[in-house]
């Protein structure tokens, strides 16, 4: 996928997103109460998703959502006769989105966080991620110790930006500022470090080595391993949704029994990426 293409998705992904009113009494209600019955009645569900995220989920050029998250999403709710809706939104808002009741999960490379935890019910973890930082070669950056005095990028909302202000010590307290420069998708970030407006990239591993693989720039970026801990990706529901977690972790498992699951990851990732909570 080209540069151009991502970055008039994300461009489109801004212009067009708007949010749910906040105080209206069925927003209320649906964040209040167990939507299962009403997903199997309506045959339907709406998932949240950033539609740059390559490969976990994104818009193509022809306009078709794909990655892993998309297809694995699909495969769990074919087991429920479920037909998935899927809504780009503002990474940033995502949890006002769903808590709203604009839409009913969030899916889409959903770092597990204590912070996050607080606002939503999260599934089982079904693979694993960390933060990386992304620097060109040309910068001669090769650590984390390196940005000193330096302009770092991350996506706002993003749960790299969180460990950003979670431990200072490892870079917010060394770089240009005080703070990164934030930005709606990884896409822009990307454009704005390979155009030398920023010094270094705080994204998230699978990201990184997808992107600059497709793009043929591999060789020319330094994708440094994580100062930060380890992080896991999992669904966020709303808290009452409990039945939907249930019959998602349920769903993970069998897939996984079945081999559905493993044909998916390899399809995106040459590799088993299930963390153990799926194989169980």
């Amino acid at each position: 996928m080209k540069l151009k293409k991502l970055l008039l998705s994300a461009m489109a992904l801004v212009a067009t997103v708007s949010l749910a009113a906040c105080g209206s009494s069925s927003s209320k209600k649906v964040a209040k109460t167990d939507q299962w019955k009403t997903y199997q009645k309506d045959g339907k569900i709406t998932i949240g998703f950033d539609n740059t995220f390559v490969p976990m989920g994104y818009e193509d050029e022809d306009g078709k959502n794909v990655g892993f998250d998309i297809d694995l999403a699909n495969a769990v709710f074919e087991q429920y006769g479920i037909k998935v809706k899927w809504q780009s939104i503002n990474w940033d808002m995502k949890e006002t989105e769903l808590n709203n009741g604009t839409i009913d999960l969030i899916w889409n490379g959903y770092s597990i966080s204590d912070e996050r935890a607080e606002k939503v019910l999260f599934t089982n973890p079904y693979m694993v991620n960390e933060q990386v930082l992304v620097t060109k070669k040309s910068s001669g950056i090769t650590s984390f110790a390196g940005m000193k005095d330096k302009v770092l990028g991350a996506q706002s909302g993003s749960s790299g930006y969180d460990a950003f202000n979670a431990k200072p010590k490892v870079l917010k307290d060394i770089v240009s500022g005080d703070d990164a420069t934030q930005y709606e998708t990884f896409t822009q970030a990307l454009i704005d470090l390979k155009n030398d407006r920023i010094d270094g990239l705080l994204i998230d591993k699978v990201y990184a080595n997808y992107y600059l693989e497709q793009e043929g720039e591999l060789d020319n970026y330094n994708i440094i391993a994580s100062e930060f801990d380890g992080e896991d990706f999992a669904v966020g529901a709303r808290k009452a949704d409990k039945t939907l977690v249930k019959k998602i972790n349920r769903a993970f498992q069998k897939l996984y029994q079945e081999g559905k699951f493993q044909e998916i990851s390899n399809k995106w990732f040459g590799d088993d990426v299930a963390t153990d909570a799926v194989k169980k």
